[in-house]
């Protein structure tokens, strides 16, 4: 059985407000959507990835457990931060996995192309958190937009709590970062 929003941001509350066990009993209200996103993440990893779905969900957890002055507000949230870690995670394990990029090697990608399966993901994987990275320094919203669109598998609706806008706004800023992304990432 599902838990309703209102449950999941009940414990959030209490872990927010000092209680160290609320996070045990909120994990298992909300691993099979944890479990959910880490396989989408997964799903566009190359094939043969080392890192498990479950491995993934694990991870989350235990960088979750050193979170410090967090402010939880509800489960949109939540997740949000989840995706977020899971991108830091794949990120660094792709940096560490020595698919970083080499003068002279890097190679432009669309963001679509980056989404596809393909033995060079953990490079594309690195192209789409720089370019990213590059967006945030002047649009945080735009970045976090397509961080939790992109990446985390939200939907319009969950984005637009998540940061406090209309869905409509979503839209029209997800239009703008496709389009700015895709221009940063296949200049030559």
């Amino acid at each position: 059985m599902r838990p309703s929003p209102g449950e999941v941001t009940q414990w959030l509350i209490a872990w927010s407000q000092g209680d160290r066990t609320a996070l045990d009993k909120l994990m298992p209200l909300v691993y099979d959507e944890l479990h959910r996103l880490a396989h989408h993440y997964m799903s566009r990893e190359r094939p043969g990835h080392t890192l498990q779905t479950t491995a993934l969900v694990n991870e989350v957890y235990l960088r979750l457990v050193d979170q410090r002055n967090v402010t939880w507000q509800n489960r949109a949230q939540f997740f949000a931060v989840c995706a977020q870690l899971m991108r830091r995670i794949l990120v660094d394990y792709a940096r560490r996995r020595h698919y970083a990029k080499r003068e002279g090697e890097a190679r432009k990608v669309s963001l679509e192309e980056a989404a596809m399966v393909s033995a060079e993901r953990g490079a594309d994987l690195i192209a789409v958190d720089d370019a990213l990275k590059s967006l945030a320094a002047f649009d945080p919203r735009k970045s976090q937009i397509v961080e939790l669109r992109f990446f985390g598998g939200l939907s319009t609706e969950e984005v637009a709590e998540v940061i406090g806008v209309s869905p409509r706004t979503v839209e029209r800023e997800w239009r703008k970062a496709k389009a700015w992304l895709h221009r940063e990432m296949t200049k030559v």
